[in-house]
């Protein structure tokens, strides 16, 4: 082949290769699907059942999201269920925005990620910049090399890392920013990151003491919902550290597909990490029987973050079906007192009553 014959044919394969991918509606770049099937009745009823919940959730937020701190305080369980159902997309950044509690600590201190933003206080420059690279790199959003996505994302890193000196900035955190980042302004994202490290900040705090907290409890609760599992995990010795780690300080956000992210999201912002814990048991639950007879090896590859997407339903909807039928509040209450009088050196297994069964109440 001549040099321009060669040069013909790298263009024409370039040209196949950008043909063969797509942006979806998240914004990601993924593979062309083959055929994309006609809408049937079923199709249209959905449609419109989104119309209406988006009419609803509008009527809800009010005037820039002002309407659903009220709704919440005079219909709690209402909203609970309207959330559990999913939030429209369109509305699902103000949404989240108000549920988290970022949009009252952003009207509550006007001004102050401006000034977090230009203060010269040293702050982990190096380790952020490192990070965003690996942040969402399909991501259309995130893709160009100091880009907005990348340049947005940075500020609020750099700024939570001034604002809560005890944690600074913490490999992972990256991935919860980035999610709101695509729903919301920067300012925005830093008040809901604010909020939601609430909750999560000792997730990340130095020797990670919520982290280990939460693995304590994710292993107590994994005989209740899956016992056979959890005997096998035990007799080839994986424990959640070697699995669960992400889920925990990036609440999915780093291994999980984002239809059903987006979902676990919903209610993870409105009702905490308990949800957290609800979605890693009923992965788990219902992998069970695929994952029981698995050794070593194969049950940390079958765990992995780039296989986790095999183990989940194909629907986000059921995903969140599953997960809200597991009963946790109680169990996690007892075994926080049991994981408390660990650290305090008396043992577990006198902070809780015990035979609140996860998957029975609690």
């Amino acid at each position: 082949m001549t040099e321009t014959q060669v040069l013909n044919w790298l263009a024409t394969q370039q040209e196949e290769q950008q043909r063969a991918l797509r942006i979806d509606r998240f914004g990601f770049i993924v593979p062309l699907p083959a055929g994309t099937p006609a809408a049937g009745s079923k199709q249209r009823s959905k449609e419109q059942q989104a119309v209406e919940r988006l009419r609803k959730w509008r009527k809800m937020l009010g005037a820039n999201g002002s309407g659903l701190e009220e709704y919440r305080r005079r219909r709690p369980d209402k909203l609970k269920r309207r959330v559990r159902k999913g939030i429209p997309e369109p509305l699902r950044g103000l949404a989240w925005h108000v549920l988290s509690g970022g949009r009252k600590l952003r009207l509550a201190n006007p001004g102050i990620f401006a000034a977090l933003s230009q203060h010269p206080q040293t702050a982990p420059t190096a380790a952020i910049m490192r990070d965003l690279n690996r942040t969402y790199p399909t991501h259309i959003y995130f893709t160009q090399r100091q880009g907005p996505g990348q340049r947005a994302l940075y500020s609020v890193l750099r700024a939570y890392a001034v604002y809560d000196s005890k944690v600074g900035y913490v490999q992972g955190m990256g991935f919860l920013a980035a999610v709101l980042l695509l729903y919301m302004d920067a300012e925005e994202a830093f008040w809901t990151l604010v909020a939601v490290m609430k909750g999560l900040q000792r997730l990340y705090m130095p020797g990670m003491p919520g982290l280990q907290g939460s693995l304590y409890k994710f292993k107590r609760l994994l005989p209740e919902v899956a016992p056979r599992l959890a005997a096998r995990m035990e007799r080839e010795g994986v424990e959640p550290a070697l699995y669960a780690t992400h889920w925990f300080n990036t609440a999915f956000a780093y291994s999980m597909p984002f239809p059903h992210l987006l979902r676990v999201w919903d209610i993870f912002l409105a009702e905490g990490q308990k949800m957290v814990f609800r979605v890693g048991l009923a992965l788990l639950q219902s992998s069970e029987r695929r994952l029981a007879g698995l050794p070593f090896e194969a049950l940390l590859e079958a765990l992995s973050a780039k296989r986790l997407h095999e183990l989940l339903p194909p629907s986000p909807e059921e995903l969140v079906r599953r997960a809200l039928r597991l009963r946790v509040s109680r169990r996690l209450q007892e075994l926080e007192a049991d994981w408390q009088a660990t650290l305090r050196g008396r043992g577990p297994g006198q902070g809780g009553r015990g035979g609140a069964g996860a998957g029975r109440r609690g």
